[in-house]
């Protein structure tokens, strides 16, 4: 349930995006009349609608994120509030500008953000950020846990390379498909391959005496 929750701003970003792309007059005529005052020169134009579409939806969809869990009195990762500040900064340049750029840019900021802290925690802080955050729900050695940290920050580095590079090398219709099924699809891979990997290092807790 928390991964799907996690990955709902892109769904709808991608679900946005694809109906303005089959209806780009309607889109359009609709951007222009309820949101125009936020574009520059007042006017969306069929071209730019999926993407200043679908970019207002996924700002708005990470927004109601955090005011949920506000609501229910619930922690808001930080995380969670970095991918608000770019996605609301970014966004919004999006929006006014009339470029696609800007939102395309989000996801590797936001992965190389991610990469950092745990290179950072590990560096600086001397604090593996990973082994805090599933410490109590498996124990591992020392040096699996600082493996384990430096191979996630090296799949954030390579993603955010990668969704640049798709950004750059491909239009912006593909751009999006790879940013719900490329990106997710990775993200279950490499997760699957460091869990099975994991498995072969985990300490076994001692039984309890009777």
């Amino acid at each position: 349930m928390k991964l799907l929750f996690d990955f709902l701003p892109i769904v709808l970003f991608f679900g946005a995006f694809k109906w303005a792309e089959g209806h780009p007059d309607i889109a359009a005529q609709w951007g222009t009349d309820h949101v125009g005052f936020l574009v520059q020169g007042g006017v969306v134009t069929p071209e730019v609608a999926p993407v200043l579409l679908a970019t207002l939806v996924v700002m708005l969809a990470t927004a109601a994120q955090v005011l949920f869990l506000k609501a229910r009195g619930r922690r808001v990762d930080t995380m969670l509030w970095v991918s608000l500040g770019l996605v609301v900064v970014l966004g919004a340049a999006t929006v006014w500008f009339h470029s696609e750029t800007f939102i395309k840019w989000k996801p590797s900021v936001l992965y190389w953000a991610m990469g950092g802290a745990l290179l950072l925690g590990q560096w600086v802080w001397k604090r593996n950020l990973l082994r805090k955050l599933l410490g109590a729900q498996m124990k591992l050695p020392d040096a699996v846990w600082w493996r384990l940290s430096h191979a996630w920050a090296a799949f954030f580095a390579a993603m955010g390379g990668l969704n640049l590079w798709v950004a750059y090398r491909f239009d912006t219709a593909t751009w999006v498909n790879f940013k719900l099924f490329g990106g997710m699809g990775l993200l279950l891979v490499f997760s699957v391959a460091q869990a099975v990997w994991v498995s072969r290092h985990l300490i076994e807790e001692p039984e309890a005496s009777s």
